[in-house]
């Protein structure tokens, strides 16, 4: 299971919540997944954990959309951080792209860079409707 993979506990709220998020076409928000989970008895703070949790982990992403609401969708298995998003602004979904992120910029002396993420923003295929 791919919680357990992180080395952390497999609870029902983080198995139901990622399972939603790996079978739903696009990103939700917290209260379209606090809707569609509504059999499972988990109150709004403890949702807002358990996404958290699943973003810090990599197994999910959060997008602001256009109205600068968080959508949240399941993060590609076995993906890493060395490649390039595409996040739809009209649908939230997110792409991993076959690209490279480009060179960090050299920083001041001092400074340390922990990790570096590209996002390119726009309308995915499916929203522009030019489906191939």
């Amino acid at each position: 299971m791919l919680i357990r993979r992180t080395g952390a506990r497999a609870t029902p709220a983080r198995v139901r919540v990622l399972r939603l998020l790996r079978m739903v076409p696009a990103a939700l928000t917290h209260h379209e997944i606090e809707q569609a989970i509504g059999d499972l008895p988990v109150d709004r703070v403890t949702l807002y954990r358990v996404l958290d949790w699943l973003v810090e982990s990599g197994l999910a992403h959060r997008n602001a959309d256009a109205q600068r609401v968080f959508r949240f969708s399941a993060a590609a298995i076995g993906e890493h951080s060395a490649h390039t998003h595409f996040r739809c602004e009209n649908c939230g979904r997110v792409f991993c792209l076959d690209a490279a992120p480009p060179a960090p910029p050299s920083l001041p002396e001092g400074f340390s860079l922990s990790h570096l993420e590209l996002d390119l923003r726009g309308r995915c295929a499916g929203c522009t409707g030019e489906h191939r």
